[in-house]
């Protein structure tokens, strides 16, 4: 059955992280001597990519610290890896990382991870290595808190339906529902304001964005599960990503998540800045089998 997941929970977190700080344009990660990301922990200065517009998950705020689900987990992994070596605690310089150009920075040494609502999938990993999947969301939809009519995947038939241009979700509702009417934006939240003034029906994208957005405007916006044959529409796979071969620096991610799945503080994390599980199961770091599926 869908089900209505929508959250008024408190979302964005001003805690300070030690170490925030703005890298400068074309500022080089701090990793040396090919020594991949643990060698950047070592030497204690480490640059970790993430989405700074995300509510929730990766979020630039107002007085320049971060805070959010990704930026939180990637702190505790490179803080778990520094504590396990007997190194200290490496000072981190946040550098924002948009979706088309994760792969590159990371190819170019100016970030040494990224965590970034980074999907794992076969096309990445062929660039990228990936820690992880540390949670596993599915693609949802937002719609204005009175909407009636939008209850699930079929009732978005002849609607207008707005994600970010060239975004894979929306064009996934086109191929199964043609009569679908598709509006692009540049920007995520040029569709949460399109959606507030009236002038589309719905968005979609991963469930985990959409709550983040919806927390931040309580009372006005409520998350739609979608489903397909009685299974969600998609599987998105959240991993970390890291330079291509670095083996070591992907068994040290995946050990450092395992940590935090095992101890509760993942679920922690996940009520902090999403106000539950809803739209979030753990993943079993180290298992990419689904790559395969």
């Amino acid at each position: 059955m869908k089900r209505s997941i929508f959250r008024t929970a408190a979302l964005v977190s001003t805690t300070v992280i030690a170490g925030v700080a703005l890298a400068a344009c074309g500022s080089g990660s701090s990793s040396g001597g090919g020594d991949g990301m643990l060698g950047a922990i070592e030497a204690g200065e480490v640059t970790i990519g993430t989405k700074y517009d995300q509510p929730g998950l990766g979020l630039r705020n107002p007085d320049g610290t971060m805070s959010g689900l990704d930026v939180d987990v990637s702190q505790y992994v490179v803080d778990h890896i520094a504590e396990k070596n007997g190194w200290e605690k490496p000072n981190v310089t946040w550098r924002e990382t948009p979706s088309a150009q994760r792969e590159t920075l990371i190819q170019n040494g100016e970030v040494d991870l990224i965590a970034a609502t980074y999907s794992i999938n076969k096309g990445r990993s062929e660039s990228v290595n990936f820690g992880g999947p540390y949670l596993v969301t599915h693609q949802a939809l937002l719609v204005r808190d009175g909407e009636t009519e939008i209850t699930d995947l079929e009732s978005l038939d002849g609607k207008i339906l707005c994600s970010v241009t060239g975004s894979t979700p929306a064009q996934k509702v086109k191929d199964a529902l043609p009569g679908v009417q598709l509006q692009e934006y540049d920007t995520y939240s040029s569709c949460v304001e399109a959606l507030r003034q009236g002038n589309i029906d719905a968005m979609t994208t991963d469930a985990t964005i959409l709550l983040g957005y919806s927390a931040q405007a309580p009372g006005q916006f409520k998350v739609i599960e979608m489903e397909k044959d009685g299974q969600p529409f998609t599987n998105e796979y959240y991993g970390i990503g890291l330079a291509k071969d670095d083996t070591e620096g992907t068994t040290a991610i995946n050990e450092a998540l395992k940590e935090m799945h095992s101890s509760g503080e993942f679920d922690k994390l996940v009520d902090k800045n999403l106000g539950g599980m809803d739209a979030v199961s753990p993943g079993t770091p180290g298992d990419l089998s689904f790559l395969n599926s």
